[in-house]
């Protein structure tokens, strides 16, 4: 009977605790049913045809990641963040001319670029290491490489440095005259450029090298750097790299030294190279006859000066 007792009194609760459990019991399943409620609201909302006519609103889009189990809270702070950023993106296509609103791709003119730097080189040094153009990749900044064509010598593949993109350029050279100037016409999905070089001795170790460029930006990045006018900066600064570079150059770079005419080369490289050698020959025996000359001239005039002696001798002989 006293276990009896004491199993009675274990398996009574108090009134506190049975109103505990039922309140538990209640709310846990109001929670169930303002659940499923929820979820099937949700499915019907996420339809963003029942919510927005061109089904692009936020609200739509945060319905659908609630529904596949996202938290909603946080689903609908991302897609606020990324409508503002599709916005301030669609501001700044605008102003630069790229689509989203009045403006029309093109509308901004080219971009002129001039700068010159001088270099403590003679000329044929500084113009041999500007034909090199697979080095420009090592000292420059914006060039990431350049690759020349091997069967066409108007020909180079550049890649350059826009923001954080690479670009690539086709480059064709229209016009090429060794030691005086290089015109070139470039091409690319992202802009187009229409440039010269040119190189004029200023004394026997110092050379100026002019730079003229015509650049019509028409990719996202390279219209907003445009308005700051980021080209020019960067070809100002990389023309610095190679006055740098070919100054402190010990040896003389082997450039290539044919000529190019409309787009067509009238001579090799080779050819240019014969030829070269070929006057500095004639140049050679031209200044060793001249010698030869000279040293003619001055035995003449030895000779002359000794006839002049010897019939002084003579005279005064016979005036004793």
């Amino acid at each position: 009977m006293a276990e009896q007792q004491r199993s009675g009194q274990g398996s009574d609760e108090s009134p506190l605790d049975r109103l505990r459990h039922e309140v538990l019991a209640y709310t846990s399943g109001l929670g169930q049913h303002m659940v499923g409620k929820m979820t099937d609201k949700l499915k019907e909302v996420a339809d963003p045809g029942k919510l927005m006519p061109d089904g692009d609103g936020a609200l739509a889009k945060t319905a659908v990641r609630a529904a596949k189990g996202a938290n909603p809270l946080k689903a609908f702070v991302t897609e606020k963040a990324k409508g503002a950023k599709d916005k301030v993106v669609g501001k700044a296509k605008e102003v630069v001319g790229m689509g989203g609103g009045d403006g029309k791709a093109g509308d901004l003119k080219a971009i002129n670029i001039i700068e010159h730097i001088d270099v403590g080189r003679p000329l044929h040094v500084v113009y041999n290491q500007w034909t090199r153009l697979e080095d420009f990749g090592s000292f420059t900044n914006g060039v990431s490489s350049v690759r020349p064509d091997e069967e066409d010598d108007t020909k180079s593949t550049w890649k350059v440095r826009v923001w954080p993109s690479t670009r690539s350029w086709e480059a064709t050279v229209e016009e090429q005259v060794p030691d005086k100037r290089i015109v070139w016409n470039s091409e690319g999905s992202k802009g187009t450029t229409h440039g010269a070089v040119s190189f004029h001795r200023l004394e026997e170790n110092l050379t100026r090298v002019v730079v003229v460029v015509e650049y019509y930006p028409s990719g996202f990045f390279e219209k907003v750097g445009n308005i700051w006018r980021a080209q020019g900066r960067r070809l100002r600064l990389d023309l610095k790299h190679f006055q740098r570079y070919v100054t402190l150059q010990s040896e003389e770079a082997e450039g290539w030294r044919g000529e190019i005419r409309e787009g067509e080369v009238v001579r090799s490289h080779e050819d240019a190279l014969n030829e070269e050698a070929g006057e500095e020959d004639e140049g050679r025996d031209d200044r060793e006859d001249e010698e030869e000359e000279g040293t003619d001239e001055e035995g003449a005039v030895e000779d002359e000066d000794e006839e002049e002696e010897e019939e002084e001798h003579e005279d005064e002989d016979e005036e004793r």
